[in-house]
């Protein structure tokens, strides 16, 4: 099949979302690639390259895995609402919904509560469908209608739901949490941790349900599987982060952020040592984040996979259809 008429989609997509920004007042930036920290997410995992200077020194750098930590130093700098069509790198990511390098749209708001940056999410769906032409998101034959009004999930309600699961009986015990998922017949390891059931519970259960015919917010993560994310005022178990799916994709990941720093690096800190358990490696902390966040305002934020949006907005069948040139793995 040709790919063109789903890339000249793209370009539609990528001028309609802009032109969106724009007229809510976003400043477009363009924060760099290179880091010293690409980020300190437990399951994500970077590109590593190293700085030369004239002399010979070396300096190890990151392919950033999100502009997030860039975005949140300009927003302690003082400005209020901006948006980054960021090239992003992730390692070990290939797959029809899966690029090692992609394309992601990510804002935000100072003084904008959680629910804002959801209805900015959703209308984002709708924006992206019109510049098209198409009447619905579609992926593997499901539709998803993002004019339809969107449902509202906890994660709570979702575990319930879907698989039977009381989540909040289970915060923080491992055990019961293995056995809870293996009842409902999701194969978990003895050795699980908590998050890895948390993770294998959602993926086998809870994702392919959601966005089915209309889009799904789901919210109200537990507080550990929240990093960047400030706790619910109303239950510090539970975090102010939603995600955003349809036909059953992850299309976007946001967060009340935190402005703590001193609660943000243990987090950093909890969130590496796992890594370190797990993985066998760990990347460094940005400590000029970490110090930003001390002036950083009241904000939210989103993180929106621009590649998966113009798939379903697009009707294509992967992720390589909607990129240029594709990474050749």
């Amino acid at each position: 099949m040709d790919r063109r008429p789903f890339l000249l989609k793209r370009g539609q997509v990528r001028r309609a979302l802009s032109d969106w920004f724009a007229d809510e007042g976003f400043l477009e930036v363009e924060c760099a690639a290179l880091q010293v920290s690409p980020g300190n997410e437990t399951h994500l995992h970077a590109f590593q390259t190293e700085f030369r200077t004239d002399d010979g020194a070396c300096s190890p750098l990151y392919l950033h895995t999100s502009p997030e930590f860039a975005c949140k130093k300009l927003l302690a700098a003082g400005e209020t609402k901006i948006v980054d069509f960021a090239r992003v790198f992730r390692n070990r990511e290939q797959g029809p919904l899966h690029s090692p390098e992609f394309t992601m749209v990510e804002w935000y708001r100072t003084g904008a509560s959680l629910q804002d940056v959801m209805l900015d999410a959703v209308t984002l769906c709708r924006v992206a469908l019109a510049a098209t032409g198409r009447d619905v998101l579609t992926w593997k034959g499901r539709t998803c209608d993002p004019a339809s009004e969107p449902e509202y999930l906890t994660l709570t309600d979702a575990f319930q739901r879907y698989a039977g699961i009381d989540l909040d009986a289970l915060l923080g015990d491992r055990e019961g949490f293995i056995q809870a998922a293996r009842r409902a017949g999701v194969g978990v390891m003895a050795d699980a941790s908590w998050s890895d059931v948390h993770s294998a519970v959602i993926v086998t259960l809870i994702e392919p349900a959601l966005g089915d015919g209309r889009l799904t917010l789901l919210h109200r993560y537990p507080v550990c599987e929240a990093a960047l994310a400030r706790a619910c005022p109303d239950d510090p178990r539970f975090a102010e982060r939603f995600e955003l799916y349809a036909c059953g994709v992850e299309l976007a990941n946001g967060f009340h952020e935190l402005t703590d720093a001193a609660e943000q690096r243990e987090r950093f800190v909890a969130d590496m040592d796992l890594k370190q358990e797990l993985y066998g490696e760990r990347y460094p902390l940005d400590e000029d984040f970490l110090d930003a966040l001390g002036s950083m305002p009241d904000a939210s934020g989103v993180a929106l996979g621009f590649d998966r949006l113009v798939i379903l907005a697009a009707g294509a069948r992967s992720i390589r259809d909607v990129q240029w040139t594709p990474v050749e793995t």
